[in-house]
């Protein structure tokens, strides 16, 4: 049984659109709190972050979850109201706390408390983070001018190896990627406390990397099927070329989720959600390689009324 993607536009489209409108939606009330798109991490915005867990070798001293209260009223005693706190760890015995950059003395005073309140915690699951405000100003626009880069590249590249056209479209599968991508990040930062830190950005350069491979291969049939059948309509031309690459798009794209899916579940706290953004600009990449970049240079080519590839192949 072959697809007929270009017949069955519209239903690809719709459910884009609304990928597209929730993971909008999630940014601009991300935006909102955060003053991002996702909820910057320590890396990006700079301050301190501090991490306690209860030592609950004794079963008694974990009986009873952390009260966020308890930890609020210790942080408004010390002048460190509107810091940003999370449950961490095995049963909430664990808390994350991130505020502004703090000195020694700060710090000190501050982990005094906490302990106080917290009882024996457990050195090997405790650490403190620090980061100046121009570093993660310095990270956060690095990471930016990278994505900006890439995209610059692969448009420069497609428009070389086949039409500007072609390259345009492509781009905007490529941004349906990371609209997506940032969106369910966006809600994770929201539900879960997720923070995006420099990891994120490589995630995201992957996803980009991974998707318009893709959608070269498609491309590429697609521009032999112009000139193996020149007579052939544009969307015969096009469902022919993603039919003759489905296997393989849908091979490469499990054998490369499948490892990652076993670091979701088995890796630790920083790889999984690495390993996540992967996943999902994934499969985004793949649904959008054959169901959107696809049918998009159907529908332009039957706009304009080009029935044939008029691009001069790359010489091998």
């Amino acid at each position: 049984m072959k697809l007929n993607v270009v017949k069955q536009r519209g239903i690809w489209w719709l459910i884009s659109g609304l990928l597209i409108a929730v993971s909008i939606a999630a940014m601009a009330l991300s935006w909102s709190q955060f003053n991002g798109q996702v909820r910057p991490g320590l890396g990006f915005i700079g301050g301190t972050r501090l991490q306690l867990e209860r030592d609950c070798s004794e079963a008694a001293a974990c009986e009873n979850p952390i009260e966020i209260t308890d930890i609020r009223e210790i942080l408004d005693g010390q002048g460190l109201e509107g810091s940003s706190l999370q449950l961490v760890g095995n049963s909430g015995q664990g808390i994350a706390i991130r505020t502004r950059t703090l000195d020694v003395d700060e710090q000190t005073n501050l982990r005094s408390a906490l302990t106080e309140t917290l009882g024996q915690v457990d050195p090997t699951a405790s650490k403190i983070d620090v980061v100046g405000p121009t570093l993660g100003k310095q990270l956060l626009i690095a990471g930016l001018l990278s994505l900006l880069v890439a995209f610059a590249g692969i448009t420069v590249y497609l428009s070389l190896r086949f039409k500007f056209d072609y390259a345009l479209l492509a781009l905007l599968a490529l941004m349906h990627d990371v609209v997506i991508t940032l969106g369910i990040f966006s809600i994770l930062g929201l539900v879960l406390g997720y923070e995006a830190d420099s990891l994120f950005i490589v995630a995201l350069l992957t996803i980009v990397g991974f998707s318009v491979n893709d959608t070269v291969v498609i491309y590429d049939r697609i521009r032999e099927n112009f000139k193996l059948m020149p007579d052939q309509g544009v969307d015969k031309i096009v469902n022919e070329a993603v039919n003759q690459t489905l296997g393989r798009s849908i091979n490469t794209t499990m054998t490369t989720v499948l490892p990652l899916l076993a670091i979701v579940f088995f890796g630790g706290d920083t790889l999984k959600f690495f390993a996540l953004a992967l996943i999902i600009g994934f499969l985004a990449g793949a649904y959008s390689s054959i169901f959107i970049a696809s049918t998009l240079l159907a529908w332009w080519r039957s706009g304009s009324n080009s029935n044939t590839d008029m691009s001069t192949p790359v010489p091998e």
